[in-house]
Order: structure tokens, then sequence, then C-alpha cells
């Protein structure tokens, strides 16, 4: 019951910390002048495409994050990480065709024909917005073990958005790095986790099994 008291308040913090930066961006260009810097447009796409991928990091975090602890809470903030990190990622594609292409589709077209990047940005979007759709409960109970094999779809989103923000970055890429390494390291502490747990689990079967075994004999 604790448990359940203590997320009922940490699930809406938890909330309005998603929503920070979006709230200090739009502080920010209220506020007029250059707090987003002399191209506020190429500002915005920046930001809300970094808080899409770091969300999408977050949410992969949780797992990894619920076994180290032994406690299912991190488990329970998993989808509304998800769901921030589609809307990051809807508001960086609403930034790009309507502030940076003025929905120009000849030149958005064009663009999707000379920068492969795009492509890979709109394929991870269009995978992400799935996953929103069926994040469900509803959807769980429809798609049944399916849920989960769909859902795993969430490590090749994140591959593809740091593939999508190493090849728009022409120079410094150390700041895309960085974000490939985070995701290397999630997904390696996931790799291993499934083998040990099924070597665990049949060792503790088999160690029963010859308990079994020698309570009968002994009898």
């Amino acid at each position: 019951m604790a448990g359940r008291d203590w997320m009922a308040w940490a699930k809406p913090g938890v909330f309005l910390l998603c929503l920070l930066p979006l709230a200090l961006t739009l502080a920010q260009g209220l506020g007029g002048g250059l707090a987003l810097g002399a191209n506020p447009v190429e500002m915005l796409l920046h930001r809300s495409g970094l808080w899409t991928l770091r969300m999408l990091l977050l949410t992969l975090a949780l797992t990894p994050l619920s076994r180290a602890l032994g406690r299912p809470w991190p488990i329970r903030l998993r989808r509304m990480l998800g769901l921030f990190a589609f809307f990051y990622g809807m508001l960086h594609l609403l930034v790009y065709l309507w502030l940076d292409r003025a929905l120009d589709w000849p030149v958005i077209v064009e663009d999707l024909t000379a920068r492969p990047y795009i492509v890979v940005g709109m394929v991870a979007l269009v995978l992400m917005s799935v996953l929103a759709l069926t994040s469900t409960r509803g959807w769980q109970r429809r798609l049944r073990r399916n849920w989960k094999r769909l859902h795993r779809a969430v490590y090749l989103i994140a591959v593809l958005g740091v593939l999508h923000f190493l090849w728009l970055v022409k120079a410094d890429l150390r700041e895309p790095l960085i974000y490939a390494v985070i995701l290397g390291v999630l997904l390696a502490l996931r790799l291993p986790w499934g083998r040990w747990r099924r070597a665990s689990a049949q060792s503790v079967q088999s160690a029963s099994a010859v308990a079994r075994r020698s309570a009968s004999s002994s009898r």
C-alpha cells in the first residue's frame, strides 16, 4: 500500500519534470531577444530532437534500474517516459515541417531524397507512433504475447535516433557519440541478463530436483 501511495505523488512529479524542457524553451521564446540564439528554429529543432533521444534512453534505463534496485517502481514510469519521447519526437517533426520548411512539400520531398538522416528520423517516428498507439492495456490484451515483441522495437527506434543524430552532425561528433555510448551500455546491460536469468533458473530447478531425489532415496 505504501508503494502505491508513493507512486501516487511520484508520477505527477515525473510528469511535470518531463514537461520542464518545453516550459523553459517556451519561456525563453516568449521572453524575446536572443535567448534561443541567432537561429531560434535551429535551436528548437536541436532541443526537441535531444529531448526525444533523452526520453528514449531514460525509458530504456528503467528496466536495468529496476533490476539493480530490486524494486518494480521504475517499470511503472516506463510508459509515461516512452510517451514523452513520442511527444518530443512529434514536436521535433512539427518544428521541421512548419517552422523550418513552412509546409513547403516539394522542398520537404527534396530533403527526403537529398538527406538520408531525415528518412532515418521519419522511420523512427513512424515506429514510435505505432508503439504510442498500442501502449494501452487494451492493446496489451488484444495483442497478448505479440505486444512485447512489438514493443521491442523501442531498441531499434533508439538506434535509429542515435544514427539520425550522428548523420546530422557534420563536424563535432562528440555529443552524438556520448549518446551512442550510453545506448551501447544500456543495450549491453540487457543482453547478458536474460541468459544469466535463464541459467540461474535452470540451476535452481536442477538443485531442487537433486534435493528431491536425495530426500526420496534417504527414505
